[in-house]
């Protein structure tokens, strides 16, 4: 029952506050004993007659004592010396209407979100299952991308040097970065295992959303919604993503559910759950705070409907958990330039669905559905509404301050359509809230679970096209894995390497070679990246000294405009254009690998500048 519904009057005796007694008027229960314990018995039989002890004083008031006469009638006592005419025939209550017990379920809670705990570990186990089976396959056959570059570069840093990166860069990122940087302590940094960790999240993230749902609606509802997340395309690809989003998921339907279960159930350790998944939403991405909103509506709603103390216990959860976000968020603040490329338009609006599920194919439907669960979700469809209205909203509203409107940073919201688009179709089985969710005919629950499983293959069937998608290289990335080949392939003793374009290629390349101990040498990064606190290096201001002892090159390019010199410094491309000659070229996906000899002029020249370069201590 709701910790907000009025407790069952269990008594016909008017308690220190006042109300009324139902059987006045009746005497002191005639004909049954004049003082009835918890089990029907008297003192009296209806043979005996009724007497009541002047010591009891028959419950006539609270604290007061009764003289024995006002609690007989006529016939049900006789004085000294007098002949009992006859026995007081029993006289039954008037009947009052059972009310649930406190720990039945209510208007407020369904009756099979109770269940044991083998119901709330299969309801958590199928999705969580089924979602890790989907993430798994294949999860190390797709390239990193540029920003699993950044993760695996900041995870691979001594704390130190880490330490020096966050100073100017992804401070928000920092609870992330140290856990990947003990997990590649442990687990090494190869594809799948750096992958593992999100999987895991990714995949309890289906189950919490099972959970649930089952909490505020049904069993069939929450298990339908976490087998639906378990097979889009947007649980694939985070899954397999090396980046915080689907620990962002994970955390904000955690914090969720703790929420549910401390205005269902009200308890000192679930409030301090609660307190403890706040932060875990900050530190898993700052956008995820968001969802606090749909919090806060929840909380509204619990004090409207009589709960005094629900204010008070969010707002000391609330104020504790975000003291551990408010120094990050402050930091970040300062370091919000390297998103300030992302300001989105009109067109990221209208590309936003398609791009949070994974595919039009799954969008339109989930989101169809979720509109029409709205109109079933009781007093639950004001949160889910703020839940995934809320953050889109606030996003792209602050873009040009915050840079924050990202499908990717929202993916957190993408769980509610679900839950509302499960509300939706349950419902054609039979009631989703109230007293009566969940019960009924069995004909009724079996025709619900075949809804359940249809939905989830025709939800499956849909995602197909996005999911193979998702397994594929990220759309425009540069195949830096098959460049790493070649050179690997190529390569000879005292080669170099230096790049062209604006994809990140000397980190991509630094991860694609990290196992080649001769690997070509970086003879243009003049300062590396741990010195600058940076993910950058910087680049020689002198290239023509920095490539004196170079013989051959290969350069990765990734220039849009198919010209390899054209992305990087003019004074380092007219330098290898002048000394070096193309011996060959492998034009890759997004990619040009070129392969550049000096020539023998080159070689023959005595001037000044190569004495001095030849002299010259490379700074690496």
């Amino acid at each position: 029952m709701s910790v907000n519904a009025s407790p069952p009057y269990g008594g016909g005796y008017p308690d220190a506050q006042g109300g009324h007694d139902p059987y006045a008027g009746q005497g002191a229960y005639a004909g049954q004993g004049a003082y009835a314990d918890g089990q029907g018995g008297g003192y009296a039989g209806p043979g005996q007659g009724t007497y009541a002890d002047p010591a009891q004083g028959a419950y006539a008031a609270p604290g007061q004592y009764a003289d024995p006469g006002q609690y007989t009638d006529q016939g049900a006592y006789t004085a000294p010396g007098q002949q009992q005419a006859q026995a007081a025939e029993p006289v039954a209550p008037a009947p009052v209407e059972p009310e649930p017990a406190a720990d039945e379920p209510g208007e407020d809670e369904p009756e099979d979100a109770k269940g044991g705990r083998l119901v709330t570990a299969v309801t958590f186990l199928l999705p969580t299952v089924l979602a890790f089976a989907m993430i798994w396959r294949g999860i190390g056959d797709r390239q990193l991308w540029r920003d699993e570059h950044a993760t695996w570069w900041a995870a691979s840093l001594s704390l130190h040097d880490l330490s020096l990166l966050i100073r100017s860069i992804d401070v928000v990122f920092t609870p992330y970065y140290v856990l990947m940087h003990m997990w590649l302590a442990v687990a090494g940094d190869s594809p799948t295992a750096m992958r593992i960790p999100g999987a895991v999240a990714m995949a309890a993230s289906a189950g919490l959303l099972a959970l649930l749902g089952r909490r505020l609606f049904t069993t069939q509802a929450g298990i339908l919604a976490g087998l639906a997340v378990a097979v889009m395309p947007f649980t694939t690809r985070y899954g397999q993503e090396i980046r915080p989003y689907a620990f962002a998921v994970a955390a904000v339907l955690l914090s969720t559910l703790l929420l549910a279960r401390a205005l269902d159930k009200p308890s000192f350790k679930v409030w301090v759950a609660y307190t403890l998944s706040v932060p875990l939403i900050g530190w898993s991405h700052l956008a995820s705070m968001a969802v606090l909103g749909a919090h806060l509506v929840m909380i509204v709603i619990a004090r409207r409907s009589g709960d005094k103390i629900v204010g008070w216990a969010y707002a000391a959860a609330f104020t504790l958990g975000m003291c551990f976000v408010v120094p990050m968020a402050v930091s970040g603040s300062g370091q919000s330039g390297q998103i300030a490329w992302n300001n989105p338009g009109i067109d990221d609006l209208m590309d936003f669905p398609m791009n949070l599920f994974g595919s039009w194919a799954v969008a339109v439907p989930v989101m169809a559905l979720g509109t029409v669960g709205l109109f079933f979700a009781g007093r639950m469809a004001l949160p889910l509404a703020a839940w995934i209205v809320l953050p889109p909203l606030v996003t792209y509203v602050t873009a040009a301050q915050l840079h924050l409107f990202l499908p990717r940073y929202l993916q957190f919201t993408a769980p509610a359509w679900v839950l509302l688009a499960a509300v939706a179709v349950v419902r054609i089985a039979g009631p989703v809230a109230g007293a009566k969710a969940g019960t009924g005919a069995a004909a009724r629950r079996g025709f619900g679970w075949v809804l359940v499983a249809a939905t989830v293959a025709g939800i499956a069937f849909q995602s197909l096209p996005g999911i193979r998608e998702t397994r594929q290289n990220a759309l425009g990335e540069p195949d830096f894995r098959g460049a790493a080949q070649l050179i690997e392939a190529g390569q000879k003793k005292g080669d170099g390497i230096v790049f062209s374009g604006v994809q990140t290629e000397r980190r991509a390349m630094d991860y694609e070679l990290r196992d080649d101990a001769g690997r070509p040498k970086d003879w243009l990064m003049y300062r590396t990246p741990q010195e600058r606190g940076s993910f950058d290096a910087a680049e020689c201001p002198h290239p023509a000294k920095c490539l004196a002892k170079a013989d051959r090159l290969w350069l990765v390019s990734t220039t849009l405009d198919g010209k390899p010199f054209s992305g990087m410094p003019k004074t380092s491309a007219t330098v290898i254009q002048r000394s070096f000659k193309v011996v060959k070229t492998k034009k890759l996906k997004y990619l040009q690998l070129v392969l550049l000899e000096r020539t023998r002029a080159a070689t023959d020249d005595s001037s000044e500048e190569k004495d001095d370069a030849a002299k010259r201590k490379v700074h690496t």
